[in-house]
């Protein structure tokens, strides 16, 4: 209940009901003595056609299509905002949530209960939507987590919908949605060890989803997108270092968190902000003229990256699992170490380094995944030279029911081409922000910066332009 001027309100929402893929999960939990054991095989494939269709056309939240079951310390509830989702859209504005209350105490603990539970921490994996007020709470999240664990390395993907792109005719909100873009970046990429921004402008038209159908009004579809490449490149991680499988006949190439940040930002010039490129699927490795050679159809998820640059100091670190080899058939580890290595060879380019690491399964396409592969996309995720028409009339995609896995590479790239996405902001901060008569002065100071902190941050960006391109004219400023 809320009081204006005396007056008293009540503030109600509807029931949220299940769909029909909660509602078989439900019943699967109730099923398992075996009443479901009559239930012909026809029947449950409707039934799953209809689950498929009702995502498709119904999913408005997460939880709508997950899965999984969470430990009851694995969620955090912001309760008490009192804000409308689309007006929690910018820094200021989630800047005092972690401190509020009891809820940064409160959300440290449940990491703290897992932190415990563990033999070893090879670090932390943070997923950030930095387009608006969880930017601020992430940074003072991950504030909290470098005081508290100052020894384990943190990777951090910032990831936001093709929905957040400001129209550039709202003059106001543009100059808002920039200087957000600026600090925010600058706040999360201090307390990482290694940042990757995520997040194109349309994925439906982008180079990355040419045999995918997106439609980018979907949250459902390109979170699907972004958690395929983000556990594909992570899967070293998982991949048993002290096992047979660093070079056995199913996996090879493993590598723990603080070795891919040393891979990619322990070089040289020290470069922290790394690009990610994906292939989904990934064509055959031997290539034909429908897909191209395998290493040209990775493409990148980082919005404001420079293309077709010639970067002799390069460091990548490539992830490829499923691969199909000729015929269709799933390649040997050695297939596919030989086949990234001709092309390598064979490019016109190549970086100063690249680990590879190799897995022979594929990503699997469980049920409630979303309907976004095109019709030349076979069940086992090879391309098809001719297409054949989905289950589900009433939609040209594919989905879980045609397609039952596929094969990815992922790459993790330390390059040059970034420099397009590090200028904008480092120029927008000043711009906007800092200079005399900047734009965005009083807004910033709402947020509760001073002067002084955002000319560290202008630094910080600075030092990580001239990192890249020590001939830019920030490279003397950050001397």
């Amino acid at each position: 209940m809320i009081c204006r001027s005396g007056g008293v309100f009540t503030s109600t929402s509807g029931v949220h009901e299940k769909n029909l893929f909660l509602q078989s999960l439900y019943e699967e939990e109730h099923d398992k003595l075996g009443s479901t054991s009559g239930k012909s095989e026809s029947h449950r494939e409707i039934s799953d056609r209809d689950i498929v269709e009702s995502l498709e056309n119904g999913v408005q939240f997460w939880t709508d299509f997950s899965k999984t079951h969470y430990h009851p310390q694995s969620l955090y509830q912001l309760s008490g905002l009192w804000v409308d989702p689309l007006e929690f859209d910018n820094y200021g504005i989630g800047k005092d949530v972690f401190s509020e209350s009891s809820r940064g105490d409160e959300i440290s603990e449940r990491l703290r209960f897992f932190t415990e539970e563990s033999d070893h921490i090879q670090g932390f994996q943070f997923i950030a939507d930095d387009s608006g007020g969880f930017s601020a709470l992430s940074a003072d999240l991950l504030e909290s987590i470098v005081d508290d664990y100052p020894s384990t390395p943190v990777v951090l993907y910032t990831v936001r919908g093709p929905a957040y792109q400001v129209n550039p005719r709202d003059r106001k909100r543009t100059v808002s949605s920039n200087i957000h873009d600026a600090i925010s970046f600058s706040r999360l990429s201090s307390l990482s060890k290694l940042i990757v921004p995520l997040g194109l402008p349309s994925l439906s038209t982008s180079k990355a989803c040419s045999f995918l159908q997106i439609k980018d009004e979907k949250p459902y579809h390109s979170s699907a997108v972004y958690a395929a490449a983000i556990h594909s490149i992570g899967l070293p991680f998982r991949m048993d270092t002290l096992g047979p499988t660093v070079s056995s006949s199913y996996a090879s190439g493993a590598l723990d968190v603080n070795g891919m940040i040393q891979t990619l930002a322990g070089q040289a010039r020290q470069n922290q902000v790394a690009i990610l490129d994906i292939a989904m699927p990934a064509p055959t490795l031997s290539g034909t003229s429908l897909t191209g050679s395998f290493l040209r159809n990775l493409e990148s998820l980082t919005p404001e990256i420079s293309e077709d640059v010639e970067d002799v100091h390069a460091v990548e670190s490539m992830v490829v699992h499923g691969a199909l080899g000729s015929g269709s058939h799933r390649a040997s580890i050695a297939e596919v170490t030989d086949a990234v290595n001709a092309e390598y060879e064979a490019a016109s380019t190549r970086p100063i380094f690249c680990h590879l690491s190799t897995a022979r399964c594929p990503l699997p396409i469980p049920l409630p995944f979303p309907s976004i592969f095109g019709n030349r996309v076979g069940q086992n995720g090879e391309l098809l030279s001719n297409p054949d028409p989905p289950s589900t009339s009433s939609s040209s995609s594919r989905g879980s029911l045609d397609v039952h896995s596929i094969p990815i590479a992922a790459r993790l790239r330390s390059s040059a081409a970034i420099l397009p996405f590090l200028e904008n902001r480092l120029q927008n901060l000043g711009r906007l922000g800092i200079r005399l008569g900047a734009p965005a002065s009083e807004l910033v100071r709402s947020w509760g910066f001073g002067k002084d902190e955002l000319e560290d941050m202008e630094q910080s960006l600075s030092k990580m332009v001239a990192a890249l391109d020590p001939r830019s004219e920030y490279s003397s400023e950050s001397d």
